[in-house]
């Protein structure tokens, strides 16, 4: 089987456009072949669709393709709904215009523009446009960027829009483990395997750590916990890091050399994927945790919840225990994520391994800009176990 980026590492590149403007058969040839059905029967792309794909001079990306902006059919309503959700995971937006209107499109443009998203805009189908360069001219004064004219069927300026993609997303390079370790360093990773990983394979958070350690020049050492003891004495001197799973900090903490520096798995991808100072200020809302509070927990993951999941088991028995059994406690999982959050005393995210940066930031703003608070999995563990003063956040 071969090993690809996980789309929460790609760069997410989503086209929107009016019904029939060609944002199906542009998907198509810049992916190369069929990936989304064509047609010019309004409504035909029913729900956004995902190509995952290598751009030269870019890298891994997925291409997001989103139904019509004016889809004005039975579902419409919905769809749109849905077209709206993809900006809050999108790295860069390419919009497509046919003709020298624009008012969906501006809206969407102006949200990017809120949103601090890139956008490249796109004039379609000039093989069959009579005014070609008045249209441009119009395009270019409504939204006041350069235009890029292509024809997504004929192939047309294609590869001048993947040149700008490449010259319009200035990715920004993060590492996982950035400031706790160097290359030499011995990193010990503490890892319970439980059901949530199938047989034979870690859990991705997990994958990459170990991944970008071997690549930063690192020396990882893994075990589960209860080979912590042997894996310690089989070094001459302590780790320079140990990295545990959030749900063995207490155990993990109890072995901890002096010397060692430890931090979880959450933690690093908190810093990673979103804000981890508004997470550490987020756990301070515990204090005010009643049994007549609100608790909302959300999961990038959809899986099928096992015996004991951590975000739908183990963290609502920690919670119930401290502050009673009647503490309300929703749980969402992958897009479900509630456009109003003020019900909520506090908000509690996953590490987010299945979302990629721009998805996590969207979520963490909405909790800002609505005064709700919110933490990550890994923090609010470490506070519940009494040990969020002796873990490495940052």
């Amino acid at each position: 089987m071969a090993v690809t980026t996980p789309l929460s590492e790609r760069i997410h590149i989503s086209i929107f456009g009016r019904t029939n403007d060609g944002k199906s058969t542009l998907m198509n040839r810049l992916a190369g072949h069929d990936v989304a059905i064509v047609s010019d029967r309004p409504g035909t792309t029913t729900d956004p669709v995902q190509k995952a794909l290598e751009i030269n001079g870019l890298g891994a990306a997925v291409l997001v393709d989103t139904p019509g902006l004016d889809d004005t059919t039975e579902l419409g309503g919905e769809r749109m709904a849905r077209t709206a959700k993809v900006l809050d995971k999108t790295d860069l937006a390419v919009v497509l215009f046919t003709n020298k209107e624009g008012g969906s499109q501006l809206q969407i443009i102006e949200e990017c523009r809120i949103r601090e998203i890139p956008v490249i805009v796109v004039l379609n189908k000039v093989d069959a446009l009579v005014e070609r360069d008045a249209t441009i001219r119009a395009i270019e004064a409504l939204t006041k960027q350069r235009v890029v004219a292509i024809s997504a069927l004929s192939g047309e300026g294609v590869e001048q829009l993947r040149q700008a993609i490449v010259e319009n997303y200035k990715q920004e390079e993060r590492l996982i483990t950035e400031g706790f370790c160097k290359a030499g360093d011995r990193v010990l990773l503490v890892m319970p395997q439980d059901k949530s990983a199938p047989k034979g394979r870690l859990i991705q958070p997990q994958v990459q750590t170990i991944r970008e350690l071997l690549d930063r020049g690192c020396v990882p050492i893994c075990c589960t916990p209860d080979r912590m003891p042997e894996a310690l004495a089989a070094l001459a001197t302590p780790p320079e890091l140990i990295i545990t799973d959030s749900q063995a900090f207490n155990e993990v903490y109890a072995l901890k050399p002096e010397a060692s520096t430890l931090t979880s798995f959450s933690i690093l991808f908190a810093r990673y994927k979103g804000d981890i100072k508004l997470f550490t200020e987020g756990v301070k809302a515990l204090s005010g945790i009643t049994e007549q509070s609100r608790i909302l927990i959300a999961e990038a993951c959809t899986h099928t919840p096992q015996n004991e999941d951590i975000g739908r088991v183990k963290l609502p028995r920690i919670l119930r225990k401290r502050f009673g059994e009647g503490l309300h406690i929703d749980i969402v999982g992958g897009a479900d994520y509630p456009e109003d959050l003020t019900p909520y005393d506090l908000v509690i995210h996953c590490g987010a391994c299945m979302f990629n940066r721009r998805h996590v930031l969207s979520r963490i703003e909405r909790a800002r800009e609505q005064g709700v608070a919110i933490t990550n999995y890994g923090v609010i563990l470490a506070a519940l176990t009494g040990i969020l003063d002796r873990v490495r956040t940052e």
